[in-house]
């Protein structure tokens, strides 16, 4: 076979060109009418600290439990100390014409003073609402009204491959924007305390310093993410950037606005990823699911009658394809709901029903399990805790304590008190604290019913309860 070319004229290989262009054309999106219609609602954040005396402002440590070094919160520069006065660190959005604002809990974590200055140069000094380290989320209030706002996606469905575009502003650049495409979902990155409750999106858009708490759009012009952190070397962008998607945001930031903090479901088990041995060990086509290596006493998993070997590949529908897949689903449950979990037991699938726990800002895993034993209120069954002075605040009383476990079939479950529930009175008595929560509760006569003065999400009711023998 032989090949033969033909040299065209120059004008008809310009035409050939041109009318190739509206059709490449069509493939991209356009950006300008989501910019101009949003960047109103995205605002630059600075804070004002003051100098503190003796502190550290030497190279920070490298190693956070398995982290790659090159990941880290890019808006950090802790090699020199931080000048007096004003520094932009970040960027958030507007949610409602009240003043309501979202960004990172890095952005403003140690500020003395927070100033968001608008697209139109007003600032405005602002106050925090309440703080989530575990999903690295703020939520702000400034003293205005009338203020533009952006909308929170209605849908969690975000695909691989879609168009994003990201606006805040990067080294002090007000209101750029960049776009990209989602490269992934539900990427696991413990945070230093190993903690993974956020199925972090990344994407390849350019993310820098000064884009943290900023929003990330879809081609609708609604917020899907916030951008949250980056791998790099360099301490630009290398197109590898990590942001909260939006179902994590909508609860955190419902929980901050209406109790100042956030609870999170819990099981109170030890969990590890299924290798190929491990599944065809116990029965299983292929490697997936969350396998059960521990159990904690008295937990969510051990009153609902899971088992260390148990391997749990569902729950409430949504399937765990890896160990890391089980923090990101329990964690958005809410506390005292129950939970369809489906298991792999002795080789047969089941399907296990478990109320599930509650895990608040100021506990972690490790923390529940160390709580003194008289704090459980044997009597009524439950395990309690001393309120933060934030909680104490979010909710007007002046103390009080804090549900975190109910032991199921004792006098506080038939009662119906629920994890997060806290505890104001017993009887005629007031709870301040732990110490009055004990004392009370063991003067009690076994078999006597007394009535309990609860507040539950905001609103205070009382129950009667019968004090086990």
């Amino acid at each position: 076979m032989r090949f033969f070319s033909v040299k065209l004229p120059s004008f008809v290989g310009l035409l050939l060109v041109v009318l190739a262009l509206p059709a490449y054309s069509t493939q991209l999106p356009n950006f300008s009418d989501i910019v101009k219609q949003n960047a109103p609602a995205v605002v630059r954040i600075e804070i004002e600290q003051k100098p503190k005396m003796q502190r550290d402002y030497r190279s920070p440590p490298h190693n956070y439990q398995g982290m790659p070094d090159s990941l880290r919160r890019f808006f950090e520069d802790r090699g020199t100390p931080p000048a007096q006065g004003r520094q932009s660190l970040g960027s958030g959005f507007i949610i409602s014409s009240d003043g309501y604002i979202v960004t990172n809990n890095h952005v403003v974590d140690g500020a003395d003073d927070i100033i968001v200055r608008m697209s139109d140069r007003r600032e405005f000094v602002a106050m925090v609402v309440g703080t989530d380290e575990r999903s690295d989320l703020a939520l702000l209030k400034i003293d205005a009204e009338g203020l533009p706002t952006l909308k929170l996606s209605e849908s969690d469905e975000l695909e691989v491959g879609e168009w994003v575009l990201a606006m805040g502003s990067p080294f002090g650049l007000d209101y750029s924007v960049s776009a990209g495409i989602v490269s992934a979902k539900g990427r696991s990155l413990p945070t230093e305390k190993n903690e993974n409750y956020v199925p972090f999106v990344q994407t390849d858009v350019a993310i820098n310093p000064g884009n943290s708490g900023g929003p990330l759009f879809n081609l609708k012009g609604d917020v899907v993410a916030v951008n949250s952190q980056i791998y790099t070397r360099s301490g630009g962008s290398i197109g590898l950037s990590f942001a909260i998607p939006v179902n994590v945001v909508r609860n955190v930031i419902e929980q901050l606005k209406t109790a100042g903090t956030v609870t999170r479901g819990w099981l109170g088990v030890t969990i590890q990823d299924v290798d190929k041995a491990l599944a065809e060990s116990f029965g299983l086509d292929n490697p997936r699911g969350a396998l059960i290596s521990g159990v904690q006493d008295d937990g969510p998993a051990y009153n609902g009658g899971l088992l260390a070997g148990d391997i749990i590949i569902s729950f409430n529908g949504e399937p765990i394809y890896a160990s890391s897949d089980l923090p990101h689903v329990v964690g958005l449950a809410a506390p005292g709901s129950e939970a369809k979990v489906q298991i792999v037991r002795n080789r047969k699938p089941e399907i296990v029903t478990v109320e599930v726990g509650g895990l608040g800002e100021e506990m972690s895993p490790a923390k529940l399990s160390a709580i003194d034993s008289e704090s459980r209120g044997g009597k009524f069954g439950l395990l309690v805790d001393e309120l933060n002075e934030q909680k104490r605040e979010s909710v007007g009383i002046s103390g009080g304590v804090i549900v975190l476990k109910v032991a199921r079939d004792g006098a506080g479950d038939q009662a119906g008190v629920k994890s997060g529930d806290v505890i104001t009175l017993i009887d005629t008595t007031p709870v301040d604290s732990i110490a009055t929560y004990r004392r009370v509760v063991s003067g009690l006569r076994g078999g006597s019913s007394v009535p309990m003065r609860i507040i539950r999400r905001g609103r205070p009711i009382f129950i009667g309860i019968k004090v086990n023998k």
